[in-house]
């Protein structure tokens, strides 16, 4: 079978027993990947990039997908989206004022999540940012009212625990589990006058305490690699080895691993046996 079209990042579901299902977007194509896994397959770069914003033909892509004067202009590729509690939107100098009101000026949650090491981050979509990121375990710990309040938190939290996913660890194994329950209790208290400062700043209920159950992610991989080697299309435009598994946004092949995400907006084609 064979695909052809402009990549885009892998989506991932978590079925009835917790094992993340990603299909791949292909041009109009949705590719269901697990079935794959096992299987020789073919990605071959058509020397075509088209940003994912404008759609406009492009010889480098930037943040993932985008052409240099959308990565100028689109909210989306501001800073404050790396660094949200630098978030401007309410200095009235947001880039895109409606899309920071549908995007950042909504609940967001905080979370830990076990990856390559237990991590803090924020988002508004669980659990596909978890799928994202390769965690075996999250915890959802806080619901804040915006984006920025949310940055302040993991900004807080990250004094005492990383808030970045080593990808290299994480495509290596899957992590022991931890009880992420403990670590929240654990950092809440370490960070009762942080919490404190953010509620006097943008009132008692900016920050809504959850107590949910863990969450366990389980990814369709078969083996793992014991060196992880990065592949590129722009150093190998063909790319050919068995599937061994898919995590995070990595496949792993037999011949080293390709971040999907990193090439969003290449035009591919996919060849299975």
């Amino acid at each position: 079978m064979e695909y052809v079209g402009s990549l885009r990042k892998m989506q991932g579901q978590l079925d009835s027993t917790g094992t993340v299902q990603y299909t791949l977007p292909l041009g109009e194509a949705f590719i269901a990947l697990n079935p794959l896994i096992g299987k020789k397959i073919t990605l071959s770069h058509q020397q075509l990039i088209h940003c994912v914003a404008c759609n406009r033909q492009i010889a480098k892509s930037f943040q993932q997908g985008f052409c240099f004067p959308c990565t100028r202009r689109l909210a989306a590729c501001d800073m404050c989206i790396l660094k949200p509690e630098q978030c401007h939107h309410h200095l009235d100098t947001c880039r895109e004022p409606e899309w920071g009101e549908q995007h950042c000026m909504r609940p967001h949650y905080v979370y830990l999540a076990n990856t390559s090491a237990v991590k803090v981050g924020i988002t508004r979509q669980v659990p596909g940012r978890w799928i994202d990121q390769g965690a075996v375990q999250a915890l959802p710990i806080f619901k804040v009212k915006t984006r920025r309040i949310s940055g302040l938190v993991e900004t807080a939290f990250k004094a005492h625990i990383a808030d970045k996913t080593n990808w290299r660890t994480m495509l290596k194994s899957a992590p022991d589990a931890v009880d992420l329950s403990s670590i929240q209790r654990d950092l809440t208290r370490q960070n009762v006058t942080a919490l404190d400062e953010i509620r006097a700043a943008f009132g008692t209920d900016a920050i809504e305490v959850l107590s949910e159950p863990i969450v366990t992610l389980n990814f369709p991989v078969e083996a793992y690699p014991s060196k992880v080697t990065a592949l590129n299309f722009d150093k190998t435009p063909e790319i050919q080895g068995v599937l061994m598994g898919i995590k995070g946004q990595y496949l792993i092949l037999d011949i080293g691993v390709l971040n999907i995400r990193k090439f969003a907006g290449y035009q591919v084609a996919l060849i299975s046996d």
